[in-house]
């Protein structure tokens, strides 16, 4: 059984990679009905490791084969929302555009993932999320001064500007569709996503509080007390004691009296030498010494926890941030509602005229 606050919401996913399949899956783990429809032979392909997936029903069909795109319609016309990630115009060439969907429901959302979007002179290219976050400046942005841009995984542009992105925009047109009763194209770009992502940095931009600079801001490792520090025993620490209080106890726990450590912190011209004092300090402790140190404290100094760390850590455990379904250790359905939490379930594969007549019938 289901539970959470999407129940008895309907979704149709056309199965591809990253971004729309996250989409999905948080639409699935807070309780809508999600079919996936997969290629022929893909379904079987898959595995509990394939946690993006989890929460569905799995179905293959051939959209280019008889009678597949007039029945895949046929349930669409009962579905609230239709999510894809193809390169714009794949769906239309498929007829399934959004205008034959809305042809047959005109309360669908039809939910279009792209790198780029659907128009502007690069829609039609290929991509990735390194690519996305590197044209909307915010891979440059990330790194050291004297260092190249590092990567922020795929987190930035295919999960949050990607994925998250499109699941608001999608939740954004249903809540608008009820009291309208007209569906619409939700337009979820990485790009516009990934750029949306760093509006408060454009904000400190046009303050004349942020440079191009890397690794000299507020936010990047720049100031000293925002940072990252390498302990003894070769493990870090992440230090973020921004508020001059915070900070007051960052130096209290460092044992720092310098006074010119304790008075310059907004002191940008001072910062380098200060991170260079602030690095000896914390490479003469173990990074569970400096834990142990700052436990009671509002300084604002967390352990850098690995994959293997995090999952056991006791806040982490507290919360269930983290579950275990069918021996694969994954994040757990966030966030948490009160009275209607989310719930994450397997995956299940199955005839596709099964689910077929199960949801047409119950259209009808």
């Amino acid at each position: 059984m289901t539970s959470g606050p999407l129940q008895g919401l309907k979704v149709i996913e056309m199965a591809g990679l990253g971004p729309a399949p996250f989409c999905a899956m948080m639409f699935a783990d807070m309780g809508a009905e999600v079919v996936r429809i997969e290629r022929p032979g893909s379904a079987g392909k898959l595995s509990e490791h394939d946690v993006t997936v989890r929460g569905r029903t799995i179905v293959e069909l051939d959209l280019r084969q008889g009678d597949s795109a007039a029945k895949l319609l046929q349930m669409i016309a009962g579905a609230d929302v239709l999510i894809e990630g193809f390169r714009p115009g794949v769906m239309e060439r498929l007829g399934l555009g959004p205008q034959i969907c809305h042809g047959v429901n005109p309360k669908l959302v039809f939910g279009r993932m792209t790198g780029w979007g659907q128009d502007g002179p690069l829609a039609s290219t290929a991509g990735h999320d390194i690519n996305y976050i590197s044209l909307t400046g915010v891979l440059n942005a990330i790194g050291q001064t004297n260092g190249p841009p590092v990567m922020p995984l795929n987190l930035v542009g295919d999960f949050g500007g990607g994925g998250m992105l499109l699941a608001f925009g999608v939740l954004a047109a249903c809540l608008e569709a009820r009291q309208s009763g007209k569906g619409q194209i939700v337009d979820a770009a990485m790009t516009d996503g990934s750029a949306l992502l760093s509006a408060m940095m454009w904000g400190f931009r046009s303050a004349g509080m942020w440079s191009n600079q890397r690794g000299s801001n507020l936010l990047d490792g720049g100031a000293p007390f925002y940072g990252v520090y390498e302990c003894a025993d070769g493990n870090y620490v992440g230090v973020g004691s921004i508020e001059p209080q915070f900070y007051a106890q960052l130096m209290q726990r460092c044992d720092v009296n310098d006074p010119q450590l304790l008075g310059l912190q907004r002191d940008t011209g001072s910062w380098p030498e200060q991170k260079l004092k602030l690095a000896a300090i914390f490479k003469a402790k173990t990074r569970d010494e400096w834990v142990e140190r700052f436990a009671d404290t509002d300084a604002c100094v967390s352990p850098i926890l690995d994959w293997d760390e995090a999952q056991v850590h006791p806040h982490n455990v507290a919360r269930e941030t983290f579950i275990d379904l069918g021996g694969v250790v994954q994040p757990a359905p966030a966030p948490k509602f009160s009275r209607t939490p989310g719930q994450a379930q397997s995956f299940t594969v199955k005839d596709f005229e099964q689910v077929f007549r199960a949801w047409t019938e119950i259209t009808k």
